[in-house]
């Protein structure tokens, strides 16, 4: 089995969001997949299965598999684009969240996502002692999105991981205005056993939704302000989908040699 560590939504290595992607024969078991995604230890390992029906792709973390991931796709598409199909520039997988589509276009790889339907909730104090900072809002989607009144609240919190876990969403997600970029956000993940998501692409399915609603713009630049930092261009499409493109650096290439 080939395994690759690819940094998205960069095009410098080292920054971005890091992600294993395993191109495989044939389906090892699950739990084999979970001890590999724990081995790694990074936010997602991806599972590429070429199949009848095209690429089988599915998403691990070191707790559990998960239903969508906007990094990982990204480096799964520039694995394939770059290293089996470099003739193509389009590349489409299967996965629990229907079929997702990435394009290549220049040094960006631009992928078709849902986007989730958003209800604004009510602040809590439980919310204003997992981030440190009392939100202005908060919206629920898949994942919970807590607004807050400056970029510099967002940048410099330092969360609560045990009281995160006790408020909705399957991320907790903190965003304001940007300065520079039209919002900035960081993304939390104790309940997957990632403390921080360092660029996620899935929850901006959600955030950049948000913000085209506020900000009355269909293209949306977001600014992922983790220490490793990364730039995700969103497009919303208005049919219930979303663009969601970056860019992708390669760090490594191994062969597992574990029996797995």
């Amino acid at each position: 089995m080939k395994q690759y560590i690819v940094d998205a939504f960069t095009g410098e290595p080292f920054t971005g969001n890091p992600a294993a992607v395993c191109v495989m024969e044939s389906w090892p078991s699950e739990a084999s997949m979970m001890m590999l995604a724990m081995e790694n230890n990074l936010s997602e390992t991806a599972f590429i299965v070429k199949e009848d029906q095209g690429y089988h792709l599915r998403w691990f973390t070191p707790g559990t598999e998960v239903e969508l991931c906007g990094h990982a796709t990204l480096a799964s598409a520039f694995v394939i684009l770059n290293y089996y199909e470099p003739e193509s520039d389009v590349v489409s997988f299967n996965t629990l969240s229907g079929v997702l589509t990435v394009t290549r276009k220049g040094s960006l790889y631009e992928m078709d996502f849902p986007t989730y339907d958003l209800k604004e909730i009510p602040v809590t104090d439980e919310m204003e002692h997992a981030f440190g900072v009392r939100p202005v809002k908060a919206v629920l989607g898949l994942d919970l999105i807590c607004v807050f009144e400056t970029e510099e609240q967002v940048r410099s919190m330092q969360p609560d991981q045990a009281m995160l876990m006790k408020v909705e969403g399957r991320l907790q997600n903190a965003t304001a205005l940007g300065k520079e970029a039209d919002c900035v956000s960081r993304s939390f993940a104790p309940k997957l056993f990632v403390a921080e998501d360092p660029v996620c692409g899935s929850a901006h399915c959600q955030i950049a939704d948000y913000w085209s609603k506020v900000l009355g713009k269909t293209k949306i630049h977001a600014y992922q302000a983790s220490k490793r930092g990364g730039h995700l261009y969103c497009e919303l499409k208005g049919n219930g989908r979303i663009s969601l493109s970056g860019e992708a650096a390669l760090v490594a290439r191994s062969e597992i040699c574990a029996k797995l």
